[in-house]
């Protein structure tokens, strides 16, 4: 007789995930202890050795709620009782003062250089994440708020670099199920029911309200449209990828003339790439800034500059597209602007 079906669902997606990695090689599981981390590290621990690997684990401690510190061992042990070895609860420090994104922007960039830490130091060849289709419902959602265009749209990707997420499929009842019929008590953390963060409010607010306008299966539907913009998305920003030897001097500038020569969808896929390049964190840069930089491509009348996230500035001179750091944002002085106006 065969495991539930829950947990046979998990268990053949994570096998799924862990293809073309290398016998003999370390995966780790980044688990917070909630119910989609908890079946993702199950699956793990019992697919690991069949598939000629060795299973381990991460959990991340944000320091952000009271008893954090015990609840990380907790599932530390937890998941060592699964079979998951090593296992490493690593405690991370998130700014008080948070930048673009808010506290779950501050948060999730801790969390990430923590796992990128582990995947050094353990010589891990893939950390896996526990995203459901749910989440990747939410994450479109969240992406066609900020207007941030199709590769936002397009949501997670199952692959990228070390990071895998084998249960994007699946939706989170079924993981739920997966934890309940293998005696798996998950952690509910309260910051996913508090509306004070914007994916609290997509989660508990504003697909139901969807689903009650529209039916069923409207996670289902952001899910696969995701899948079909990624597959867009993928081949535009290869095709812009190959513009960008042509376009940039290798030394932070860019021909306004060779951008100006573009398609549109190419030339704003280079203007990321070139914004990302000169230090901009990649989930920062909007469609807006992104327009801005375009207008100083393509309807430059003497535009002085755009400030960009992180303090950098992107500006029109001798024909080209450059940046500048360290900058608060606000205007030029009037010299300042007459003298890059007349330059061009």
């Amino acid at each position: 007789m065969g495991p539930p079906p829950a947990v046979a669902q998990v268990r053949v997606a994570v096998r799924a995930g862990l293809g073309g990695l290398p016998p003999g090689s370390l995966v780790l599981a980044a688990c917070s202890g909630g119910a989609d981390s908890l079946a993702l590290a199950a699956g793990l621990a019992h697919e690991a050795p069949r598939c000629g690997l060795r299973g381990g684990a991460i959990t991340v401690d944000h320091g952000l709620q009271p008893g954090s510190r015990a609840r990380a061992a907790t599932v530390s042990g937890l998941l060592l009782r699964l079979g998951l070895n090593p296992v490493h609860a690593i405690a991370v420090r998130v700014p008080a003062a948070s930048g673009h994104g808010g506290p779950e922007a501050a948060a999730r960039d801790a969390r990430y250089q923590a796992l990128d830490q582990s995947a050094a130091t353990t010589g891990a060849a893939a950390i896996l994440l526990g995203h459901s289709r749910d989440d990747q419902a939410e994450a479109v959602l969240l992406g066609l708020a900020r207007g941030s265009g199709g590769r936002s749209l397009a949501g997670m990707p199952d692959r990228r670099g070390v990071y895998r997420r084998p249960l994007l499929g699946l939706p989170r009842e079924t993981l739920r199920a997966a934890c309940r019929a293998q005696g798996l008590c998950p952690w509910d953390d309260p910051h996913n029911a508090d509306p004070a963060f914007r994916r609290a409010r997509i989660r508990h607010a504003a697909l139901p309200a969807l689903e009650d306008a529209l039916g069923p299966g409207v996670r289902d539907s952001l899910a696969r449209t995701a899948a079909l913009l990624r597959h867009d998305a993928d081949l535009l920003a290869e095709l812009a990828g190959a513009q960008v030897g042509r376009i940039s001097d290798g030394q932070g500038g860019w021909d306004t003339g060779a951008l100006a020569e573009l398609h549109p969808a190419l030339r704003g896929r280079v203007l990321r790439t070139a914004a990302v390049a000169a230090g901009c964190s990649p989930g920062s840069v909007t469609a807006a800034h992104v327009a801005a930089l375009d207008a100083l491509v393509t309807g430059w009348r003497g535009q002085r500059w755009t400030d960009l996230p992180g303090g950098i500035r992107g500006m029109r001179r001798y024909g080209k597209l450059i940046f500048t750091t360290g900058h608060r944002g606000g205007r030029p002085h009037q010299g300042e602007a007459e003298d890059l106006v007349g330059r061009e």
